[in-house]
């Protein structure tokens, strides 16, 4: 569990929190309130976000004007990873770096900053697994995942009406109920190709919905939280 004590910490803000069908601009400064409010008590915070909706668009329309191999679409998602991350790393521009994280190593390289952004950084998995990555480059231990689901469940909601909504679960079993492989596009809590990197790391990750920004808060501040604890 996550220390009391703890205060750098790593989010993996969904695309569908940045732009759900145009940019969010009232969930960004209410996001960027909070967030500050933390970070002038001498937290840190770094930010991968996600592509969301409009990777999902310009993957499905590679596909009805072309032939792209998996790498080309995962590429072109990281594209609209890093548009988003650098709408974000503006919003924070007092407190951020004046560039985004591009690839490994780079993290490391702001250490006085209280706000650190980054996009995608190689193919083969979705912005979570660049999550994982810069959580392990920065010895951190515990990840929040925002997006639009406020629950891992045990089956898609949206097509089975008896799914439930799990509050604790190991990776092993988390990665029962998910695809074993990852494909661009892939629509999961947190993807394959991370949840593995995760698991052997011990990682935690905390899956919640990112439009409750109170609930946020309370596990900012170390209480209990609504969402999934994903762990070993």
């Amino acid at each position: 569990m996550m220390n009391e004590n703890q205060k750098t910490f790593v989010i993996s803000l969904g695309g569908s929190m940045i732009v759900p069908d145009e940019v969010n601009t009232q969930f960004l400064q209410d996001f960027k309130s909070l967030i500050v409010s933390f970070v002038e008590k001498g937290y840190r915070f770094f930010i991968i976000t996600g592509g969301g909706k409009i990777a999902r668009m310009y993957n499905n329309a590679a596909g009805d004007i072309g032939k792209p191999e998996s790498h080309d679409l995962d590429w072109m998602g990281i594209q609209t990873t890093r548009v988003n991350a650098e709408l974000v790393r503006i919003l924070f521009k007092e407190y951020a770096p004046e560039k985004i994280v591009y690839g490994a190593g780079e993290a490391t390289q702001f250490q006085t900053h209280g706000v650190v952004v980054g996009g995608g950084w190689q193919a083969g998995g979705s912005s979570d697994q660049v999550t994982v990555l810069l959580a392990k480059e920065i010895g951190a231990t515990y990840i929040i995942n925002l997006s639009n689901i406020s629950f891992v469940y045990n089956a898609d909601p949206k097509t089975h009406l008896e799914a439930q909504k799990i509050t604790d679960i190991s990776w092993r079993d988390y990665r029962n109920i998910i695809p074993s492989e990852w494909i661009p596009g892939l629509n999961t809590p947190f993807d394959p190709t991370a949840s593995r990197m995760a698991d052997e790391e011990g990682m935690e990750v905390a899956i919640m919905n990112g439009n409750d920004l109170n609930n946020l808060r309370t596990f900012l501040d170390g209480g209990e939280f609504e969402g999934t604890l994903i762990h070993k």
